[in-house]
């Protein structure tokens, strides 16, 4: 059932994420108002414990200088199942790439929820930081994501702001290290896809079919029948390009007897492709082949003399392109017991093919 596959679409939510908040900047003015400084917010990924603690505490006693604030930090916390996003499980869609279709199943939706933390010692440089983030969010903000590259899958994940919290960390005495927290929590609504393969690799080569069926009552056995059905598709056209001869006449729409020049490779009852047309080998005399026009339906027309005449071979089958309105050489055998007129009658009355 499983198979290894990574499409890293977490990891890439998470990255894309942080991308957002990756370039909030302050400023401070003097009271003149003239810009004296402007600073580029730092981000980092990471629990907002962990700056926390950094403030506290300094690994090295030697080095007396502490973290620089402001700064901000987010974490991815948690993914739940989106139920009110579900689609059919076993759905699949078919995406062109490089020329190659490939086939998914459709995904699974799912919530990430992540925390932004912005820690400031300054109540101005927090006010700064939240008012270039919140108008963005009505309540959410969609991000494009290329989540899948072999089928260039590409989405617009909405980033809802689900809370904002604040907190100010101001304990102790006068000469106590201050610092306003602000928490906020958003959902990334996302899509999880499944292993993707060639659309190629799922085409049915051959059905077989078949089953027992019969009946009788207390005074008359009325007969049983096992019934057998196999179909293998075969190509309605050539993929090949060899061809085996050419026309040596023109043909018109109707004809149903050609000449080509050497029909050694055209067996009878075989089929035979020229342009944009099928046609069925009949039988052949000479250089002369009695052919049945517009097999499998495709559309008569007329041939010019020296045109290309391509046999549909068992390598053709092989090539088959998906969507091709392919034939099915099928074979169809049923067996019962000898038995009397009436029985037979019987027995044909109630036989549906």
């Amino acid at each position: 059932m499983f198979q290894y596959f990574y499409h890293e679409i977490l990891r890439k939510t998470v990255v894309s994420f942080g991308t957002l908040f990756n370039n909030i900047t302050i400023k401070h003015k003097n009271n003149s108002g003239d810009i004296v400084s402007e600073l580029k917010v730092p981000l980092s990924y990471g629990p907002t414990q962990k700056f926390l603690a950094r403030l506290e505490q300094s690994p090295d006693l030697n080095k007396p200088t502490q973290m620089s604030l402001p700064r901000m930090s987010f974490e991815f916390i948690g993914l739940n199942y989106d139920s009110q996003r579900k689609v059919t499980t076993t759905q699949t869609f078919i995406s062109s790439s490089d020329s190659k279709e490939k086939k998914a199943y459709m995904p699974v939706p799912y919530n990430m929820e992540f925390e932004l933390s912005i820690m400031s010692k300054l109540n101005d440089d927090m006010l700064q930081i939240v008012e270039q983030i919140l108008p963005y969010f009505q309540p959410s903000y969609n991000l494009s994501i290329n989540l899948i590259e072999e089928i260039k899958e590409k989405r617009d994940v909405p980033i809802v702001l689900n809370s904002i919290s604040m907190n100010d960390d101001y304990e102790g005495d006068f000469s106590t290290r201050r610092a306003l927290i602000y928490t906020l929590r958003f959902t990334a609504k996302i899509y999880l896809f499944g292993p993707v393969s060639s659309a190629s690799e799922d085409i049915i080569k051959k059905v077989s079919i078949g089953y027992l069926a019969g009946s009788s009552d207390s005074n008359t056995k009325i007969g049983e029948r096992d019934l057998r059905y196999s179909v293998e598709p075969t190509a309605a056209k050539n993929y090949t390009g060899i061809s085996v001869t050419k026309l040596t006449y023109d043909i018109e729409i109707d004809d149903i007897s050609i000449d080509v020049d050497d029909p050694e490779l055209i067996p009878e009852n075989s089929y035979i492709y020229i342009d944009e047309e099928t046609l069925y080998v009949r039988s052949k005399s000479e250089n002369k082949l009695l052919v049945t026009r517009g097999a499998y339906e495709t559309r008569k027309s007329k041939h010019v003399s020296g045109s290309l005449v391509k046999k549909i071979t068992e390598d053709d089958n092989k090539l088959i392109e998906i969507g091709d309105d392919f034939g099915f050489d099928g074979g169809f055998s049923w067996r019962c017991p000898k038995n009397t007129i009436s029985w037979m009658k019987n027995l044909m009355s109630q036989m549906i093919l």
